[in-house]
Formats: C-alpha cells, sequence, structure tokens
C-alpha cells in the first residue's frame, strides 16, 4: 500500500520556525521516523512539500490511482483553500488532516479547516507525533494495518 505525505506552504521551515509552536523536529527528522513506521506497517510513503497551492493541487491530482490515501498537512492553506479540499474530493483521496499545533487552542483565523469535513480524521496538537498517530489512523481506516502493530 503506498500512502501520500502531502505538506504545504512553510513546513519546510520546521525546526526553526517558531519551536515555541512547531517544535524543533525539521521536516526530514520526521520524514525518517515515518519511514520506520511505514516499514512496521507495510506501507511505502512518498512525501512532497509544496510553497505553491497550484503545485500541491497537482500532486493531489496525481495521486488519483498511485497511492491508497494520504496525510495532509495543508499548513495556512488549511484555513483558507477551497481549492485544495476540491481536489482531493475531485479525486477521492482518502486523507487524514495533520497538525502540528492544536489548531482549535490558537487564533481564532486558524480554527477552522476547509479540509475537515472531507477528512477521515484529523490528527492535532501532538508535535511531530501526530504525523506517526495519523499514518496508523490512515493504515487502520484503509484496511492495512496488522493486527499486532502499535
Amino acid at each position: 500500500m503506498r500512502i501520500a505525505v502531502l505538506n504545504g506552504p512553510n513546513l519546510n521551515l520546521l525546526g526553526i520556525r517558531e519551536p515555541e509552536i512547531y517544535g524543533t523536529t525539521t521536516l526530514a527528522e520526521i520524514e525518517s521516523h515515518l519511514e520506520e513506521v511505514g516499514t512496521e506497517l507495510g506501507v511505502t510513503l512518498l512525501f512532497s512539500q509544496f510553497n505553491e497551492e497550484g503545485r500541491m493541487i497537482e500532486a493531489i491530482h496525481n495521486c488519483r490511482g498511485v497511492v491508497a490515501g494520504a496525510l495532509v498537512n495543508a499548513g495556512a492553506w488549511t484555513h483558507t483553500s477551497l481549492a485544495l479540499r476540491d481536489a482531493l474530493t475531485g479525486v477521492s483521496l482518502p486523507f487524514v488532516e495533520v497538525h502540528l499545533s492544536n489548531i482549535h487552542a490558537r487564533e481564532p483565523e486558524r480554527r477552522h479547516s476547509w479540509l475537515a469535513s472531507a477528512a477521515l480524521g484529523i490528527v492535532a496538537g501532538f508535535g511531530a507525533e501526530s504525523y506517526e498517530l495519523a499514518l496508523r489512523g490512515l493504515v487502520r481506516a484503509l484496511g492495512g494495518a496488522p493486527t499486532g502493530a502499535r
């Protein structure tokens, strides 16, 4: 089973960007850890990060027929982009929305997600571990987690 891990704007700055909110773990470190979890779960992960919304939309379109599902951390686009939601629903891509911080405890403009109503689930507020929790949940939802998997 293949799973896309799609990251939005500024996530390439993890580790240096507002560490009091997002922590000190880099995106490369998150990806490395997810590779280990993916191996445990028997899934292949395809990682991407985008600072241009149109490129992320194209990547979502290209997931059709290639991956079983996706982890999506759309960053600030979570709160602004119907286009990303439309792309995800347009290709019927099952996904889990991921956030490092608890968006519901942040500024009012960050408390609404345009993606949430289309997501299988949302994992937010657990820092870098949010990705692992989301991956495990997505794989189980897609029927691929081994019974003994943590």
